[in-house]
């Protein structure tokens, strides 16, 4: 039968590549150049993760080899997706919030949910009905060996297509959050005044309020498990910066926050979570046999420190990144313009194309660092250099992909 994957960590939200802003002087209606440039940069993680996971032994994906991984590959892998894990998806939820409001506000209740149907239901069911099928499919050599109309049929008649999203569950998940942020509007009208700058102290408290939502959480579904393809032991951070994303639109946080403030909650944040992070993992047993699963979830002080960790990477990272992009990537040239406009496209569609070079590159024998790097690399390249274009002028599926 043809099955849903649970994809580890990566996101999905309707195509932002539009006229640069000025960094220090953001208007309601205009976009951010550097925005944009994070968010074609967190895609091309996306594609690195899933190339990790392909032969790392943590993580959840199509197609993965298992290679035999000694114990630093295992603690490289596993730091690298760790920090990824932690912050890219809440950024590109944050950055989706930013959004909302001004869409909110130019389109009405009405034209701004049909919007978000669009923009968001559109490519989630394009890669239900197909990418997704076509992506099992090329993952696993047994369904390949059997006709292939019986799978998809039997994927449908199971209910399998319900848990089918994929990568595209951010998609599907955005949604959900942009309806409730509709819902909220209708209820309670459009919020007045600005906010504050966060404050030392808000950010402290946002690391807490985190941590202790992401460890009630995980008592009840810990890491690993999912609910329609949805992690939800991650959710508390989605959530949280979906909400600052449309606080900071509000507040104009992202012209106003100076880089001082950013880069010293960035150097804090990462710097503790960092320093952690070894002891962590050695006085937590993470390094024994079957010692893994007390960081999962449940009444464990591992599990509160992992949820700890994950918040201080959470914040940081946001912090730092927003604010490197912003000092230092704040314009697009012709190659960023390119990498922004491909993004969402590479997104939606890179998922069949990764497996299908994992398996071509199978035969080839190589240490799973440098296989995992050469994945990465040729991912990159085909999605963003040659199947994103190429799908874009396709008409019905180029509009979907804009």
């Amino acid at each position: 039968m043809l099955s849903a994957r649970t994809t580890h960590a990566e996101p999905a939200i309707g195509p932002l590549a539009a006229k640069a802003a000025s960094a220090t002087a953001v208007a309601a209606t205009s976009r951010l150049a550097f925005i944009d440039n994070v968010r074609w940069v967190m895609i091309l993680l996306v594609l690195s993760m899933h190339a990790a996971v392909t032969y790392s032994p943590a993580g959840s994906w199509y197609y993965r080899e298992h290679p035999a991984v000694g114990p630093l590959e295992t603690l490289l892998f596993v730091t690298y997706q760790g920090v990824l894990q932690g912050f890219f998806m809440a950024l590109l939820f944050f950055v989706a919030g930013y959004f909302v409001p001004s869409s909110y506000a130019a389109k009405g209740p009405r034209g701004f949910m049909a919007g978000r149907l669009y923009r968001l239901g559109a490519p989630t069911l394009l890669f239900v009905l197909l990418l997704g099928p076509v992506t099992e499919y090329l993952a696993n050599p047994p369904l390949r060996a059997q006709p292939l109309p019986p799978l998809i049929g039997d994927y449908f008649a199971s209910g399998s297509f319900l848990s089918g999203t994929g990568p595209l569950w951010f998609c599907a998940a955005l949604l959900v959050f942009s309806a409730a942020y509709g819902a909220w509007r209708a209820m309670r009208g459009a919020a007045t005044g600005q906010l504050a700058v966060p404050t030392a102290a808000g950010v402290a408290l946002a690391i807490a309020g985190l941590t202790a939502a992401a460890f009630a959480v995980r008592l009840v579904w810990p890491l690993g498990a999912t609910v329609l393809n949805m992690q939800l032991c991650y959710f508390p951070s989605y959530i949280l910066m979906f909400a600052l994303g449309l606080a900071a639109r509000r507040g104009d946080w992202l012209a106003k926050v100076s880089d001082r403030f950013a880069f010293t909650a960035a150097a804090i944040c990462v710097g503790t979570a960092m320093l952690m992070w070894l002891p962590l993992l050695i006085l937590g047993g993470a390094l024994r046999v079957g010692g893994i699963a007390a960081f999962s979830g449940g009444l464990t002080w591992q599990s509160a420190g992992l949820c700890l960790w994950e918040a201080l990477i959470c914040l940081g990272m946001s912090f730092g990144v927003l604010a490197g992009f912003r000092r230092w990537v704040a314009g697009q040239g012709r190659i960023s313009k390119f990498m922004s406009d491909n993004a969402f496209a590479v997104y939606v569609i890179h998922a069949p194309i990764l497996v299908a070079l994992a398996v071509w590159l199978a035969p080839v024998a190589m240490p799973a660092l440098a296989k995992f790097l050469l994945l990465w690399a040729l991912g990159a390249l085909v999605t963003f250099g040659l199947a994103a274009p190429l799908a874009r002028r396709i008409p019905w599926v180029g509009r979907i992909l804009q």
